[in-house]
Order: structure tokens, then C-alpha cells, then sequence
């Protein structure tokens, strides 16, 4: 290797949270191909033989032994003179236990541990690992690198620390989730850092879903001016060879692919796509069975599960009661042929009606209310988990969160299901990607092309048909109006004041956080969704469901200045000399 050139490879991989073996040999493969390319080094992401995040998992010793063994064995590899491996672990020193980067060269391993640990929104890693002090960097071959991990760029100490001890690029390892505008913010960050210590920088981050979480992958390498000079696919798997020169000004990229990513509405609708994937084929479901109502809700989570998997994966269900249309009937069916899947009908008026006639006697004396009409919709979720139960698919449950939010989704019925692709998409956003999908979609997708849902799902008013006549706004705000609403709840925390000054009717406000409140102890038994919003439902936002609070409307408290002043300033303890 000259010393004034230096071959990267990038391995943006998926890895599986627990399959150490598994990621053991895909860095294996992988770092195989970066040798084919002629790469001196071959760079993986955060905590990749861990899998990331692994949360508790790494808390237990036998998870720590089994990374520690698969590093030592891929360490002892590189001592055949074919490319170092930089690659993340949980790493034990003492009693203390770290997120860890290993540098693997010529048999040996240098690691450098995570300093700044996000403890924030769907992080946690302070309750997990202790922080390593800030790291100089490493040499490699003679080349000082510096080994930021993920969050390390997110404040300026840690690069800061590594530009003054040495370091002539960074090479940051990530698992960093997809929300709506990460992209922008991630090239943000990471320009701030360059700038700020005049050093070039790859930012090598992994693709995948886990649990909630996607990982849209995205990688990108910033030159010492900022100019981009790399970009990586998103939501896709691949090993792409960066050259580096050495000149006058220090370290600058100089061949690497470049290639657009998607942004916006088909990035969100690519993240559920691939979230709905990973879950189903790392828990080893032979596949998914929805129920297809001829509403828009589950037409969009169709059109996702045939894109993730393929029709022949994908088996819709239409179970009608008396209240179904003729038309959703035509629409549902008009939408399982446009997807090529496997569509069948299963009625459920026996069902239901025996359920009545078991609770007659009980119910003796009382009008029909919505106890009767939720008969409907647990029968339907009774007979998905039956289907589930006898042949294997996972029941895919289809409700948005608009729906989430404000508690009209019924427990043990259409709540009933493994993964929910939509779960963090508001009403409106379900009827965009919608339209989108008809015009477009993303790459690697497995369903067919061209108009896949009706264009009269898209235009009649959305209905559970749980009556007669029944549509979704007879008890609800314009989904338009009641999505405004909710995102200055759930995702700005707004005061109801705040969010009445936006224009919106003050009882209409009241009566939506009333919902939202009472709604938590549903969302809690909710099946786990796709994180596309800054805050989701689960692990960003985290409400008592025990919780008399109300937002009364009232403006911001301005607090009283003569208590302020009576109250005055703690005093400093007096020190006897």
C-alpha cells in the first residue's frame, strides 16, 4: 500500500440483533469482496456483531463472550495480509461494558469505545454501557485514523479531541434510525464537524429493520470542504469501494459511487416497506395474512406487504357482516387482483350473531351501543389469529395514527396482529402514499407496477361499516383538521392555547387530548409499527395511562415576579476557614 493512497471499502449491511454467527460471517463475506476490490481496509457499522440496538441483550455475558470470540476469530483472520476490518461490539473492560470499535489488523485489535451516549426519543445506552474517555486515534499502517461512533459527531468534543491529537480523517460507524428529515440532518451534523476540525469524513450507517426501528443505511463521505463526494444507496444492501489520495492539504476521497436517495413521501413509504420486511423475515414468518376491507388503511398495508414480500407471501381476507357495501366488496376484490394475491371471503354473521345470542341473557334490558358493533370487529381479529395460528403468516394489523391516537381501534379485533406497517402515519399520510404508490415504487420492490389501489378506495369516504351509514367523521374532526391537531400534541407538545391560536376550535382540542389520553392503555397492548415520525408511539413517547391531566386552554403561566424575588436565589453553603 503507498503510503499516500488508501482503499476504503464500505459494507452497508443489514445485521440481525442476536445472530452473532450470522453477522460473523457476513463481515467474512464481505470483508472477501472488499479484497476483490483491491481495499486495504473494509468498514462495517456500530455494534455490528451485536446487531444494533440489541438494548438488554448485551447486558448478558454469555451475549458478550460469543461477540468477544467472533472478533477474535475474524482478528486472527487478517493476519493473511488481505484487508483490516473496522467493526463495532460490546466490549467488557473491567467491570465497566462499552460500545465498542475494533480496528482488526495483521492478527491483532486496537478499540476505541463510544463517548457520548444518546439517552434520548428511541435511545437508551446509559442504563446499557459506561462511556470511554475521549479517544486519540489509531494507526493503521501508518495512517492516524479517527474512530468517532454515531453520536460521538452529534456534540464537538470528541472530534475536536481526535483533531488535535492526530487524526487525518474520521471514519464514523452508525445505527442511526429513518424519521422524516433525517437525512438533511445527518449532512448537517456531520458538514459542522468537518468544518469544524478541517478533516474529511465517511459516515458509514447500517440499513435494516428492528422492531420499530429502520435503518434506511444512506451512507455518505464529506471531502475536507464539505463537498459530497459519496452517497450510498438507501434501504439497500451494498460494498462500494472508496479511493483516497494524500496531499498537500491532508486526506481527500477521490473515486466513490454517488447515486440518489429517495426523500420525503417515498422514503417514508420505502421505510415501511422495508420495516414490514425485516420484522417478517428475521422472526421467520412464512409470510402475512390482513384482513381487506376495501378501505384505504388496509389496501395501503396490502400494497406494502406485496412490495415487501411478494404476492404469493401475502393472503387478504375480506370478512363481511351486514353492514359491508357492495361496493367495498368490489373495491377490496378490485384491489387482491391489481396485487396479484391470494384473496378469499369469509362472512362473519355466524360468528357475530352467536356472540349476541351467547350475551343475550346478559344484556337483558340494554340498548345496542358500540359493545355490539366492537362484536363485529373482534370476531374479525378472532379469525385472522386463527388463520395465523393454523398455517404460520403473521396477521399484519392496519390501523393509522390518526386512528391510534384517539382510541378508535378496537382491543382483541382490528388491534389484533403481529407488526403494523402504518402504525405512525397520520390519516392524510395514508391517503398520499397511497396516491403515490399508484405512480411509483421503490426500488427492489416485489409487487407489480402501475395502479395497485382503486382510485375509489382513494375518493369515498373512509367507514369502519360498522352501521348502517356510518362514516368516520360523524364522531370525529375532518382527518385533515383532527392530523393537525395531534401533531402539535403527540409530536410538538403544544398547549392547547398554542394549537388554538394555529385556528382550530378550542372544544374540538380539548375533546381530541381528552381522546389521546384515555386511548394509552389501548396503544400500550398495540402491536409494535414503523417509526417514520420524529416521535412514534412506543419507545419515543412515553405517557402514564393512569393520568387525570387536562389541558384546560388556558395561556402560558407567566410566573409572579414578587414571589420570584421573595422566594430569591439559593444561597451558597457558608465554609467555616
Amino acid at each position: 500500500m503507498a503510503q499516500n493512497t488508501l482503499k476504503i471499502a464500505l459494507a452497508q449491511l443489514n445485521p440481525i440483533v442476536g445472530d452473532v454467527a450470522g453477522n460473523e460471517e457476513k463481515a467474512r463475506v464481505a470483508r472477501a469482496e472488499a479484497a476483490r476490490l483491491g481495499a486495504d481496509i473494509v468498514m462495517f457499522t456500530e455494534l455490528f456483531l451485536a446487531g444494533y440496538p440489541a438494548e438488554d441483550l448485551v447486558l448478558k455475558p454469555a451475549f458478550q463472550d460469543v461477540c468477544r470470540a467472533a472478533l477474535e476469530r475474524l482478528a486472527r483472520e487478517t493476519a493473511d495480509g488481505g484487508p483490516a476490518m473496522l467493526i463495532g461490539l460490546p466490549w467488557r473492560e473491567g467491570e465497566a461494558l462499552h460500545n465498542a470499535y475494533a480496528l482488526l489488523d495483521q492478527g491483532g485489535i486496537t478499540v476505541r469505545f463510544k463517548v457520548d451516549l444518546p439517552n434520548y426519543g428511541v435511545f437508551d445506552e446509559k442504563r446499557i454501557f459506561e462511556p470511554g474517555p475521549l479517544p486519540g486515534p489509531v494507526n493503521f499502517r501508518g495512517i492516524r485514523l479517527g474512530l468517532p461512533i454515531c453520536e460521538d459527531i452529534w456534540s464537538g468534543d470528541v472530534v475536536e479531541c481526535l483533531a488535535e491529537t492526530g487524526a487525518e480523517m474520521l471514519l464514523v460507524p452508525n445505527g442511526s434510525p429513518y424519521w422524516r428529515g433525517k437525512t438533511e440532518e445527518r449532512f448537517n451534523i456531520a458538514a459542522s464537524r468537518v468544518t469544524e476540525s478541517g478533516l474529511p469524513m465517511v459516515y458509514l450507517n447500517e440499513i435494516g429493520g428492528q422492531d420499530e426501528l429502520v435503518f434506511d443505511g444512506a451512507s455518505f463521505i464529506l471531502n475536507a470542504d464539505c463537498s459530497l463526494v459519496g452517497q450510498l444507496p438507501a434501504n439497500e444492501e451494498t460494498i462500494a469501494l472508496t479511493v483516497w489520495e494524500k496531499g498537500a492539504d491532508g486526506w481527500a476521497c477521490r473515486q466513490a459511487p454517488i447515486v440518489t436517495v429517495e426523500e420525503g413521501d417515498e422514503a417514508d413509504y420505502a421505510a415501511c416497506v422495508l420495516g414490514l420486511r425485516d420484522y417478517v423475515d428475521k422472526n421467520r414468518f412464512p409470510g402475512v395474512v390482513l384482513g381487506l376491507s376495501g378501505g384505504i388503511d388496509s389496501a395501503l398495508c396490502a400494497a406494502m406487504a406485496v412490495d415487501a414480500l411478494g404476492p404469493e407471501r401475502v393472503h387478504c381476507i375480506m370478512l363481511p357482516y351486514r353492514y359491508t357495501s357492495s361496493e367495498s366488496f368490489q373495491d377490496a376484490e378490485a384491489c387482491a387482483k391489481a396485487l396479484g394475491v391470494r384473496y378469499d371471503t369469509v362472512p362473519i354473521a355466524p360468528a357475530v350473531e352467536g356472540f349476541e345470542a351467547l350475551l343475550q341473557p346478559l344484556f337483558a334490558g340494554t340498548q345496542r351501543d358500540i359493545t355490539e358493533e366492537n362484536l363485529q370487529s373482534r370476531a374479525r381479529g378472532t379469525i385472522l389469529m386463527s388463520i395465523s395460528n393454523k398455517f404460520g403468516p403473521m396477521v399484519v394489523t392496519t390501523g393509522n395514527k390518526s386512528e391510534m391516537s384517539v382510541g378508535y381501534a378496537t382491543l382483541y379485533g382490528d388491534m389484533n396482529g403481529g407488526f403494523n406497517p402504518i402504525k405512525d402515519l397520520y390519516k392524510m399520510e395514508v391517503y398520499r402514499l397511497s396516491a403515490l404508490r399508484n405512480r411509483w415504487k421503490p426500488k427492489g420492490s416485489l409487487g407489480p407496477d402501475g395502479v395497485v389501489i382503486p382510485e375509489n378506495i382513494l375518493s369515498k369516504a373512509p367507514s369502519a361499516e360498522l352501521r348502517d351509514n356510518q362514516k368516520d367523521q360523524d364522531s370525529l374532526p375532518p382527518y385533515d383538521v383532527l392530523d393537525d391537531i395531534l401533531r402539535g400534541l403527540v409530536e410538538d407538545e403544544l398547549r392547547v392555547s398554542e394549537i388554538v391560536a394555529k385556528g382550530h376550535d378550542l372544544e374540538t382540542v380539548k375533546k381530541v387530548e381528552r381522546l389521546l389520553y384515555i386511548a394509552e392503555y389501548k396503544r400500550r397492548q398495540s402491536a409494535p409499527g414503523v417509526k417514520v415520525t420524529r416521535k412514534n408511539f412506543g419507545r419515543d413517547r412515553r405517557y402514564p395511562i393512569v393520568n387525570r391531566f387536562r389541558d384546560q386552554g388556558l395561556v402560558a403561566h407567566q410566573p409572579d415576579e414578587a414571589l420570584e424575588r421573595a422566594i430569591g436565589k439559593p444561597r451558597q453553603a457558608s465554609v467555616d476557614m
